[in-house]
């Protein structure tokens, strides 16, 4: 483009009504210029999906009525199994401290393992960012468990925020951010899930134009197992059938016994103790599950209905009396580690289930690279998007899991071994023969060769991904352990 020019054709002079014209043609072809810049490099907008990140804090993966479980009421968490695809390992790494949730929750919006991560989310850019960066409106309510300057930087609306740990939901302290700033706690007026289901229903309906990205973190359930009065959905404890996996105790030292999730119930476990707790347990997932229908219903109704991907998962299992145990802080599969999973939209298969293996830190490079958003350069997550084309194809071949510097753990698609270095024991478990963890074949000697096997695996695995843990220690302790007296 060139400059104005006179009747004559030439370059007007410096005249101040000519100087200003020349001014005023260039500023024009320097915005028309910047304007078509940006058009080239910003994302096209248009049919972009929209995503729903329905998570649940502490919920097994066994915990759900269409996935087999014949006594939990779960009617909306089982559309959501009917309309998507379910992994069945789906997966957390671990933990370096006895809340799980909080590496858990950063894994996830971080995209990086348990050995990378930083818990506050400030060293990184997070997922949600990406989003926002893509074009994307970022949304959430609910708990948030990883630190308050990352919240205020991932999403750009965040309302009734539980920044904490646990809580009575009754009395849940929320709050909103504002003029980015995280305004003062008020009491919540009712429990704090369905504060959280209002909110993501009040988004859905004012939101007016262009895709958008809500994280909806549910504090429950969450111990304690608190629901309003009325709620109508109840059980018996002794309708509930005590876990496949249950002991009055755990066999031996796992280096974490006496935490606060252990103390919930005394030693042994008696059989009606945990029945008890797994009756308030279950009641509090239906609650929950009565909240995400909500939410459900609302999207149902909304203009987005047709195209938005959700995703149902959690932080971590729990253990609620298998093993002898009752808290998430080991790295038994339903106990702590596998955790639900369920991805349904457009393009997605309906009703089916799929044995790929991931991570948590996966899914939001999957569900990125569905919508064409570019992660952060920080995130190390795999993207498993052939698996929802293709529920037959493997994610990943193996999995590594820790737990402090007290147990290490590894999987493929058979076999698990775990290791508890302190006190020198070696779990082996056949998961196809055994899934819930009952029978140590580690001590066989037709077995030594796969305890090799998978030993060197868990070594191979550490140190891929940067775990400086030790699997031996000089001087191991004694693994008997006895209940500390009342």
């Amino acid at each position: 483009m060139r400059p104005p020019k006179n009747r004559c054709g030439k370059v007007d002079g410096d005249s101040p009504a000519n100087v200003h014209r020349v001014l005023t043609f260039f500023a024009v072809a320097v915005l028309a210029s910047a304007g078509a810049l940006r058009a080239a490099s910003a994302p096209a907008l248009v049919d972009k999906p929209n995503i729903l990140v329905l998570f649940a804090d502490d919920q097994r993966a066994d915990t759900i009525a269409a996935l087999g479980n014949s006594v939990i009421k779960t009617p909306n968490l089982d559309r959501l199994v009917r309309r998507g695809l379910t992994f069945n390992r789906a997966y957390m790494q671990g933990s370096f401290n006895g809340a799980t949730c909080v590496p858990s929750r950063a894994m996830l919006l971080s995209g990086q393992n348990l050995f990378h991560i930083d818990e506050t989310l400030m060293r990184t850019e997070t997922w949600p960012e990406a989003f926002a960066r893509a074009g994307y409106t970022t949304f959430t309510s609910g708990k948030w468990h990883n630190g308050e300057a990352s919240l205020l930087r991932s999403f750009q609306i965040a309302r009734s925020m539980f920044v904490g740990g646990m809580t009575n939901p009754m009395k849940a302290a929320l709050r909103d951010v504002a003029d980015g700033k995280l305004g003062a706690a008020r009491p919540t007026a009712k429990h704090a899930c369905e504060v959280f289901a209002d909110e993501a229903i009040r988004f859905l309906h004012d939101h007016q134009g262009g895709p958008f990205f809500a994280f909806l973190p549910f504090d429950a359930p969450h111990d304690p197992h608190i629901v309003p009065p009325e709620f109508p959905t109840r059980y018996d404890p002794a309708g509930i059938p005590l876990p496949p996996n249950f002991l009055p105790q755990h066999p031996w030292d796992n280096g974490e016994m006496v935490i606060r999730d252990e103390l919930l119930l005394p030693w042994p476990r008696l059989p009606e103790q945990v029945q008890g707790m797994l009756a308030e347990y279950y009641r509090y997932i239906s609650y929950l599950d009565s909240q995400i229908g909500r939410v459900l219903d609302a999207l149902d109704a909304s203009p987005f209905a047709k195209n938005t991907i959700v995703v149902f998962s959690a932080d971590s299992g729990v253990a609620r009396g298998s093993h002898g145990l009752i808290g998430k802080q080991n790295l038994y599969e339903l106990d702590s580690v596998r955790v639900p999973l369920i991805i349904g939209g457009p393009g997605i298969p309906a009703d089916q289930r799929t044995d790929a293996m991931c991570y948590l830190f996966d899914l939001l490079p999957t569900i990125g690279k569905l919508c064409g958003v570019a992660g952060p350069v920080s995130s190390e997550g795999i993207a498993f998007d052939s698996v929802l084309k293709d529920p037959t194809k493997p994610a990943r071949g193996a999995m590594l899991f820790a737990y402090k510097d007290v147990q290490r753990a590894v999987c493929d698609a058979r076999w698990k071994l775990i290791r508890y270095p302190h006190v020198d024991k070696t779990q082996l478990f056949d998961l196809r023969a055994d899934p819930q963890e009952t029978t140590n074949l580690a001590e066989k000697p037709e077995l030594a060769s796969k305890v090799a096997e998978l030993t060197a695996l868990l070594e191979g695995e550490m140190k891929r991904t940067g775990d400086s843990g030790a699997l031996i220690v000089a001087h191991p302790k004694p693994a008997t352990w006895s209940p500390p007296k009342s």
